[in-house]
């Protein structure tokens, strides 16, 4: 499986990105351009969960908890994600029957599980069709580094495991943009997992004024009439699978293999059978996550164990937080 560069995530190593550095002012000077960019204020909150680096640090399991707490509250929140991997572009509300993973990505489909979403680039466009369609709330799904949609309440999510990586910008590093800049515009940092990095105390200095939250993501088994020790052959195609891989250990699931695919990734005829054939080997059943499964052929999911994640918070006032705020335009 081909991942980010190991560079990525080693500060010390600096020959790569003492390279790489002319490519990275490019990106980042482009990123800040774009940022200066006002964008379209709704009239309706608007709630942003977003990161600083690619890959993957939980964002869609954060919007779906907060997308059911406000349900909770009777509030109607419409989600808006840009549809990554997607072949609609323009802004369209998913409809899980009719759509696929191919049509508008995997996480939008997720996404519409729980609440109406939209998907599109242009996030205002998505927005003001919400809005027609009644929405009381918006939450955008990533989109901290898209200006075309003014945000009421911006959450920052870290992935404690590896934080902001060696700090530097793309291609140099992990980085979308510099991160003082996302730190900056950031109501809330919420740290996923431990800090492994030390990134709270490598950033205090842009944190003075930006609330730090916790929370954890914890992997829950299907209660399925399953044998004991039933043995799984676990497969993923995430920006880290080694999350979810250790997640299910920690959930006490039985794995005899496992198998790394790339982010988004489609499924193809021959990486279905391989897992079968493993599947026979091991004498185990085929086990994935939600996001995975949408990515496979409808017919076979009901032969697929599938895996939930869900959140953890560090307290029950955190969330009620960040709700109260974005919905009465509280700055935290």
């Amino acid at each position: 499986m081909r991942g980010p560069p190991k560079f990525w995530q080693e500060p010390d190593r600096r020959f790569l990105p003492f390279l790489l550095a002319p490519f990275s002012k490019i990106v980042a000077a482009c990123a800040a351009r774009r940022l200066r960019q006002s964008g379209w204020k709704a009239p309706v909150p608007v709630l942003c969960c977003g990161n600083l680096t690619t890959g993957g640090t939980g964002k869609t399991t954060v919007v779906l908890d907060l997308m059911a707490r406000l349900q909770a509250q009777g509030v109607v929140v419409h989600a808006l994600i840009r549809g990554y991997k997607g072949r609609i572009t323009t802004p369209t509300q998913v409809d899980p029957i009719r759509h696929t993973a191919r049509d508008v990505g995997d996480e939008a489909l997720l996404l519409a599980a729980c609440g109406p979403t939209w998907v599109g680039g242009n996030r205002a466009a998505s927005a003001q069709k919400a809005i027609q369609a009644g929405a009381q709330c918006l939450i955008m799904d990533d989109g901290l580094q898209n200006p075309t949609l003014h945000k009421t309440y911006s959450v920052l999510i870290i992935d404690g495991a590896v934080g902001l990586g060696n700090g530097h910008v793309l291609p140099a590093g992990p980085l979308r943009e510099e991160a003082t800049g996302a730190l900056q515009r950031a109501d809330v940092v919420l740290m996923i997992g431990h800090d492994k990095t030390g990134f709270l105390t490598r950033y205090a200095p842009f944190l003075a004024h930006t609330h730090i939250m916790h929370a954890n993501l914890q992997t829950v088994m299907p209660l399925a009439p399953e044998k004991e020790c039933q043995p799984y052959v676990a497969f993923a195609g995430l920006g880290r699978p080694d999350k979810f891989f250790e997640g299910l250990k920690q959930a006490q699931a039985h794995i005899v293999k496992t198998c790394a695919f790339p982010d988004h990734y489609f499924y193809q005829k021959g990486d279905i059978q391989t897992l079968y054939a493993l599947a026979q080997h091991y004498n185990a059943r085929l086990l994935t996550t939600p996001k995975d499964a949408i990515r496979l052929p409808a017919a076979i999911r009901n032969t697929i164990t599938v895996a939930s994640v869900s959140l953890q918070w560090g307290n029950a006032h955190m969330p009620e937080h960040i709700l109260n705020s974005t919905l009465h335009g509280k700055r935290a």
